[in-house]
C-alpha cells in the first residue's frame, strides 16, 4: 500500500484511478500542497490517516492524537506555524472537539488554513446517534462544503484549504460515510505546492479574551459572512441542470448521487439544484431555481431538515421530510418513493437468524466476558457499564449493558454509585485501553478525586482495535515508529487508584482480580483492574496452535463453545473451524473453559505432515471472450451478500479493476461497502456497477446479478 500511495501522489494529473473515497482524499490532500494531518480514528473517517497519509510520511506532517480535542488543537498549533492542515473525525469526534472548534471558529487573523474533515454516518451503520451537526457549523459561521462524488471528494481538500486563506476562516468537508467507504473513478489533480505562512513572532492576537473575542466576532459578521455569502451564491460548484421546468429537486452532498441514480433508471424529467455548499445556503440561488420550476420542488438531503427548513423560512414551500420524520439518509429507493413512484421490496418468506456482531475469534476480551457473565449468573454483578469500542460487544455475552459516548462508562458507574451505595461492590465499569486514554482517564482522576468506591476494567489490547487497529499510547509504538514511553498501570497508580494487573488469556487470575477488587469496594476501596498481555488478535502474528480433544473422552457438555474458532461437529464433539487463530498462541480459552481437562493445545508443526495436502485441480475449462471490438453493456450492476469474513468485499474490488480494464474507465464504475462491524461478524453487503451508473446503493429491481458468499475465512486474500 505505501508504495501505490506514494504513487498516487506523485503521479500525472489526469491519470484515472479507481480509489475508496477516503484515500481519494488523502491523496488529494497530498496532491493539493496540505503540510500536516491529524485526528482520532473514527468510522468512517480512519482511513484518510490510517490507509493514506500514514503510508506518505515523508510527504506530510502527520500522526494520530489520543482525542479529537487534542488533535483539533494539535490543527490549530500547526496554523500558527503557518501551515495548512487537515483534521480528521466522525461527527462525535466533532462535539468531543467542540470548545476548541467553536472556540477558534471566529479566529480573523492571517494564518495557515484549517480543514476540519467529519465523516457522517447518518444510517447509522457505526455510530451512537444520529446528530446533524449543519445547525452547529451555521451558528458558528463557517463555511461547510458536501462533496457529491470521488473526484469532489479527491479536490475537496485543496478547494477548503484556498478558501481558508481566503476568507481566514476554518473550513468543513462533511462527506457522507458511504461515499468514504464506496470506490468510484478519480482523475488525479494536478499538484499544487503552497510554501508556509510566514507568522509574525508574537501570536498575541491568537487569544480568546472576552473582549478579543467580540472584536472578532463583530469582524466576522461585518466583513467574513457577507464574503461567504457572495462566495456560495456564485460558485460554480453548485451546479444547476435544467430539463422542462416541472419537477425541481434541491439536493446536496451524497444525495446527489442517489437522485441521479433514480432519475436515470426511471428516465425522469427532473430539473436539480445541486449545492455543494450547504453553509451558507446560497439562498437567492435556490429561491430563483425554485421560482423557475412550474409544479413540486422536493428537497432531497442528509440528517434532518437544514437545506429544507431554510427554504421554508424564505417563503418557500418544498416537498421534503415531515417535521418529526425519523428519515436521516437517502436510499435510492426512498428517493424514488418521495417522486410518487411505486417501489416493489422483495420480502422473505422466512424471518432471517438474528446475527449481532461477535468478538473476533481469538479475541483477549473472551475469558473476562465469560467471568462476568458467570458472576452476574450467580447475582454476584449486577449492573456493567460499558464504553464505545470492541468492548460494547461484550452485551452479546451478557457481560454488559450500558453505552453512551466515549469515556463515559465510569462517570455513569459513579453517578449510579453515589446514588445507591451499596451497589459500589455490585457492579462494574468496562472500557477499553484507547478509549481509557482517549477520556476514560479523566473519570478515573474524578472517581479517586471524589472518593467512590468500586472496580473500573480495562480491557487494554494494546490497540484501537475497533476502528481497525490504529496505534494508541497502549501500543507498542505511535504512527511514526518511535518506542511507546507511557505505561497505562503507572499513570492509573499516579492518579491513587489500586491497580492489578492480570493476563488477558488466565482465566483464574481474571476470576481472582475481580473477587478481590469486588471485595475491597465492599470495604471502601477503587479499584482498577488492567486486563493486559493480549494484543488485539488483528495485530498478533498467525499462529499455528490449535485444540484437539480425543472423541472417545470428550463429555459433548458445550463449556468450549464460546468462540467462532470452535463447533460442535455432528456427532457433539467439538471441532476447529479455519477461524481459529490459536488465541495467538497464548493459552487457549476453549481449552480453560474445558471442565474435564481433555481438550488440549497442538501445534500443526508437531503434526509432521508429509506434504500439505493437495486440492484436485477442476477439470473444467473456462474460455473467456476478448471484449477489444465488442460493444459493452450500457450498464452492468452486482450485488454481493453475506457475513463477515468471507472475501465479498475483495470479490467486489476484483470486479471493479476488471471493468478498468475492460474500458469502463471512460464511462463510470462504481464500488460500494457497507461493513460496519464486518469484521466481527457482523452483515457484508459490496456492490458493484459499471457503465451507466451513479450510486453504490442500487434502486430495488435494477440488480443483473445477485451472489452470495458462504461463510468461510478461505476466501479472503491474505
Amino acid at each position: 500500500m505505501a508504495e501505490s500511495i506514494k504513487a498516487l501522489c506523485e503521479a500525472q494529473a489526469g491519470k484515472t484511478e479507481i480509489l475508496q473515497g477516503n484515500i481519494a482524499f488523502a491523496v488529494g490532500c497530498i496532491r493539493g500542497g496540505v503540510h500536516a494531518a491529524d485526528g482520532y480514528p473514527g468510522t468512517p473517517s480512519s482511513e484518510v490517516i490510517d490507509r493514506g497519509l500514514s503510508e506518505v510520511r515523508d510527504l506530510i506532517n502527520v500522526d494520530w492524537s489520543v482525542n479529537e480535542a487534542v488533535a483539533s488543537a494539535v490543527g490549530v498549533g500547526h496554523t500558527l506555524a503557518g501551515r495548512d492542515c487537515v483534521v480528521t473525525m466522525k461527527i462525535p469526534g466533532l462535539f468531543q472537539a467542540g470548545d476548541i472548534f467553536t472556540s477558534g471558529s471566529a479566529f480573523a487573523q492571517e494564518r495557515g488554513a484549517l480543514v476540519y474533515y467529519i465523516a457522517s454516518d447518518f444510517t447509522p451503520s457505526s455510530t451512537q446517534h444520529v446528530v446533524d451537526p449543519r445547525y452547529l457549523f451555521k451558528s458558528c459561521f463557517i463555511p461547510v462544503l458536501e462533496p457529491r462524488s470521488h473526484q469532489e471528494l479527491h479536490e475537496s481538500a485543496a478547494i477548503a484549504v484556498e478558501i481558508s486563506h481566503a476568507y481566514k476562516t476554518q473550513v468543513v468537508i462533511l462527506p457522507n460515510g458511504n461515499l468514504c467507504h464506496s470506490e468510484g473513478l478519480v482523475h488525479l489533480m494536478k499538484p499544487v505546492r503552497r510554501d508556509p505562512l510566514v507568522m509574525p513572532e508574537s501570536l498575541r492576537d491568537f487569544n480568546v479574551f472576552p473582549a478579543v473575542a467580540r472584536k472578532n466576532y463583530d469582524q466576522l459578521m461585518r466583513e467574513r459572512m457577507p464574503a461567504l455569502l457572495q462566495m456560495v451564491e456564485t460558485s460554480p460548484l453548485n451546479l444547476w441542470e435544467k430539463r422542462s421546468g416541472k419537477v425541481g429537486v434541491v439536493t446536496a452532498g451524497m444525495s446527489d448521487i442517489y437522485v441521479r441514480e433514480v432519475k436515470d433508471a426511471l428516465n425522469l424529467d427532473i430539473d436539480i439544484l445541486s449545492l455543494a455548499w450547504t453553509n451558507p445556503l446560497p439562498i437567492d440561488l435556490i429561491t430563483e431555481f425554485y421560482n423557475s420550476i412550474n409544479g413540486d420542488v422536493f428537497v432531497i438531503e442528509d440528517g434532518y431538515r437544514f437545506i429544507q427548513e431554510a427554504m421554508m423560512q424564505a417563503g418557500l414551500h418544498p416537498k421534503g421530510k415531515e417535521e418529526f420524520s425519523s428519515l436521516t439518509e437517502w436510499t435510492p429507493a426512498l428517493v424514488a418513493e418521495k417522486f410518487g413512484k411505486t417501489i416493489t421490496h422483495s420480502r422473505p418468506s422466512v424471518q432471517p437468524v438474528p446475527r449481532p456482531p461477535a468478538l473476533c475469534a481469538g479475541c483477549p476480551y473472551r475469558l473476562f466476558a465469560q467471568e462476568v457473565a458467570l458472576l452476574r449468573k450467580k447475582k454476584q454483578v449486577g449492573t456493567v457499564f460499558g464504553d464505545i469500542g470492541c468492548n460494547g460487544l461484550l452485551f452479546f455475552m451478557d457481560a454488559l449493558d450500558t453505552a453512551l459516548a466515549m469515556g463515559a462508562s465510569e462517570g455513569q458507574r459513579i453517578g449510579f454509585v453515589m446514588d445507591k451505595p451499596e451497589e459500589a461492590a455490585r457492579c462494574l465499569t468496562v472500557v477499553g485501553d484507547s478509549t481509557e486514554c482517549h477520556t476514560g482517564m479523566d473519570a478515573t482522576r474524578n472517581a479517586v478525586y471524589r472518593n467512590v468506591p468500586g472496580v473500573k476494567v480495562i480491557l487494554d489490547n494494546s490497540w484501537t482495535g475497533m476502528t481497525g487497529a490504529q496505534p494508541t499510547p497502549t501500543s507498542p509504538k505511535n504512527l511514526a515508529g518511535q518506542k511507546m514511553k507511557f505505561s497505562l498501570p503507572e499513570s492509573l497508580r499516579a492518579h491513587g487508584a489500586t491497580v492489578i494487573e492480570v493476563g488477558a488469556y488466565d482465566r483464574k487470575g481474571l476470576r481472582a482480580a475481580l473477587k478481590t477488587a469486588l471485595a475491597d469496594a465492599a470495604k471502601g476501596s477503587y479499584t482498577t483492574i488492567v486486563v493486559q498481555d493480549g494484543s488485539c488478535i488483528q495485530k498478533v502474528e498467525r499462529s499455528t496452535q490449535r485444540v484437539y480433544v480425543d472423541p472417545e473422552v470428550c463429555k459433548k457438555c458445550g463449556a468450549c463453545l464460546i468462540c467462532p474458532g470452535i463447533a460442535a461437529g455432528p456427532d457433539g464433539v467439538p471441532v476447529v473451524t479455519n477461524m481459529c487463530t490459536g488465541c495467538g498462541g497464548s493459552a487457549p480459552a476453549c481449552v480453560q473453559m474445558c471442565p474435564t481437562g481433555v481438550l488440549n493445545p497442538i501445534d500443526l508443526k508437531d503434526l509432521k505432515q508429509k506434504s500439505m495436502p493437495e486440492f484436485p485441480v477442476p477439470e473444467i475449462k473456462y474460455k473467456t471472450d476478448e471484449l477489444s471490438g465488442k460493444k459493452l453493456p450500457e450498464r452492468l450492476s452486482v450485488s454481493i451478500r453475506g457475513v463477515g469474513g468471507q472475501g465479498n468485499l475483495f470479490f467486489g474490488a476484483v470486479l471493479t479493476q476488471l471493468a478498468f480494464l475492460a474500458g469502463y474507465d471512460k464511462k463510470n464504475i462504481i464500488k460500494g461497502e457497507t461493513h460496519g462491524m464486518a469484521q466481527m461478524g457482523g452483515p457484508v453487503i459490496s456492490t458493484f456497477a459499471c457503465g451507466r451508473a451513479a450510486s453504490p446503493i442500487f434502486l430495488p429491481g435494477t440488480t443483473d446479478c445477485l451472489i452470495v458468499m458462504e461463510k468461510s475465512e478461505v476466501l479472503r486474500p491474505d
